[in-house]
């Protein structure tokens, strides 16, 4: 029987990141931790950046995941409000790499989809299922509840991804 593989799932935000950490073994999914970073508004971007860094660098370093997934960029119209994200998610996804974890991204239908069957789920809805799939997290945050979703939509596509690199 294989050990129990560790995933970190981000939900990339300047005003709030969500992390999610949860474990597979075989078909059965267990949370194991969860939570959201909030770097001050106040703070100059560069130290929010930092901030972001030196969190989730805290959970990686905490949890020791072996392998981490990130959700894609929404795009939206604001140009300025989406290169900010862009560096949120940069910090989502070098954290774990500098640590050694392969990285995969997921766009958010596939997550809702995964988690919730339709890739247009609110995060009501996605709320409701992360409770159901994974009860002993309780109530979480929407931020933390993504997360969680994008390590579920990892623990589900991972083996499909492994064949695809594969072939």
């Amino acid at each position: 029987m294989l050990a129990p593989l560790t995933i970190l799932g981000l939900d990339p935000g300047l005003r709030r990141t969500g992390w999610g950490v949860i474990t597979v073994e075989g078909a059965r999914l267990s949370h194991v931790a969860h939570g959201v970073i909030a770097p001050k508004d106040s703070l100059p971007f560069s130290e929010r950046l930092l901030a972001l860094f030196e969190a989730i660098s805290e959970v990686v370093e905490r949890h020791r995941p072996h392998e981490a997934a990130v959700e894609e960029t929404f795009m939206n119209n604001n140009a300025a409000s989406a290169l900010k994200l862009g560096h949120a998610r940069a910090m989502a996804m070098i954290v774990p790499a500098r640590a050694g974890l392969p990285v995969a991204e997921y766009a958010a239908t596939v997550v809702k989809k995964s988690v919730v069957g339709t890739g247009g789920a609110d995060k009501d809805q996605v709320g409701f299922m992360i409770r159901r799939l994974l009860p002993t997290a309780g109530e979480t945050t929407a931020d933390a509840a993504d997360a969680l979703a994008v390590a579920i939509a990892h623990a589900h596509h991972r083996k499909v991804r492994r064949l695809g690199a594969a072939a």
